[in-house]
């Protein structure tokens, strides 16, 4: 939180900080156990890409939620503002208060979480990948190592459109 107590965007800076620190972490704790380690399955992080289109799919149904002024959309009102909008989404209601609150929560939260997963798989991916042509286990999650990492560059990505989305349009032509 800012210091007047108002809620700001999640700054580029703190997940800066996030990574680097599990990067390091990671590094280190892959090469000093890395013969422990069981074999990783090649998909193992796709679900954090699953994680975060979601939430980029929700980020875009609380935008048009939004950016329509919480006015339903209905067959007989205007249809030029409302083409593509009641097929896609269906009946556009106003956005709770509550459920904003709580998607902006998740978003942080979660592009946090993205932030230290990148950096997580990064700092394995960097273990491996230059012994992979000497080990071959290592040949193997190196694939898994890059997939993971994409994968949860992918999640901090739809959680910072699911955080953008949750401005509402007033406050965007203000500046706040």
């Amino acid at each position: 939180m800012a210091e007047d107590g108002k809620l700001t965007f999640t700054r580029p800076r703190d997940l800066a900080i996030v990574f680097a620190v599990s990067v390091l972490l990671s590094y280190l704790l892959v090469r000093w156990n890395y013969g422990r380690l069981p074999v990783l399955p090649r998909l193992v992080g796709v679900s954090a890409a699953v994680l975060g289109i979601g939430e980029a799919i929700a980020g875009s149904n609380i935008r048009a939620r939004l950016r329509r002024g919480g006015r339903p959309v209905t067959r007989s009102s205007d249809t030029s503002s409302a083409v593509g909008r009641v097929g896609w989404w269906g009946d556009l209601r106003p956005l709770p208060p509550l459920v904003g609150a709580r998607a902006v929560m998740v978003a942080k939260a979660s592009s946090l979480a993205g932030a230290s997963l990148t950096g997580a798989w990064a700092g394995f991916l960097g273990y491996v990948a230059p012994i992979s042509g000497a080990v071959t286990a290592a040949g193997n999650d190196t694939a898994s190592a890059a997939i993971g990492v994409i994968a949860a560059a992918i999640m901090v990505g739809g959680a910072l459109w699911l955080e953008h989305s949750c401005i509402h349009p007033d406050d965007d032509r203000r500046g706040s």
